[in-house]
């Protein structure tokens, strides 16, 4: 008789009573959560994440992208997964913070930022910007630049190859008279 009358819905009933697991655990598969605390003294982070209703999640390990490393303050918002809806041991696949989130980005720029201002923008025309609060530092044991460095940029500033002609094109009053010869090694 198909889905008609009394026996049509026994039916759905029981299709309903069914597929009830199936839909909890596709229901269960994603949560959203909120970070509480991020250990990130182990080989793969773990985070103590909040989600629905107050559920707590411990050891909840941070998936992140090769050569890539963050500790995410608590506040900053998770998508986690749960294999087969199974809540006793999920993933969190990405943390962001919207509290930090850089905006106003053009298309296709890429950038890298803390919560203190600290940026690094790859922006359109083959620029790099790096914006850094207090100070920039370099820990290598040589620096190559290809082009020409320039202090000040924004105002009076002297780029490398001038300093170094001004440099060695000096002279000095002499002590009797005249002056001295330039220097004898060049910068």
């Amino acid at each position: 008789m198909g889905w008609c009358g009394s026996r049509g819905i026994m039916n759905e009933r029981l299709l309903g009573r069914m597929l009830a697991p199936l839909a909890r655990s596709v229901g269960n598969m994603l949560a959203r959560g909120t970070l509480v605390l991020a250990n990130s003294a182990t080989k793969m982070q773990a985070l103590q994440v909040r989600i629905l209703d107050g559920e707590a999640k411990d050891a909840v390990e941070h998936f992140e992208p090769y050569g890539y490393t963050s500790k995410p303050h608590p506040g900053a918002e998770a998508l986690l997964q749960f294999f087969g809806g199974d809540r006793s041991h999920g993933v969190a696949f990405m943390v962001a913070d919207r509290r930090y989130r850089l905006t106003g980005l053009e298309s296709g720029e890429v950038a890298l930022f803390d919560d203190l201002g600290s940026k690094i923008v790859i922006k359109r025309g083959n620029v790099i910007e790096i914006t850094a609060t207090t100070k920039l530092r370099l820990v290598t044991p040589l620096l190559e630049v290809t082009g020409e460095i320039k202090d000040r940029c924004d105002t009076d500033g002297a780029t490398m190859k001038g300093m170094r002609t001004t440099y060695n094109s000096h002279t000095h009053p002499g002590d009797s008279g005249g002056t001295t010869g330039t220097p004898n090694q060049g910068m």
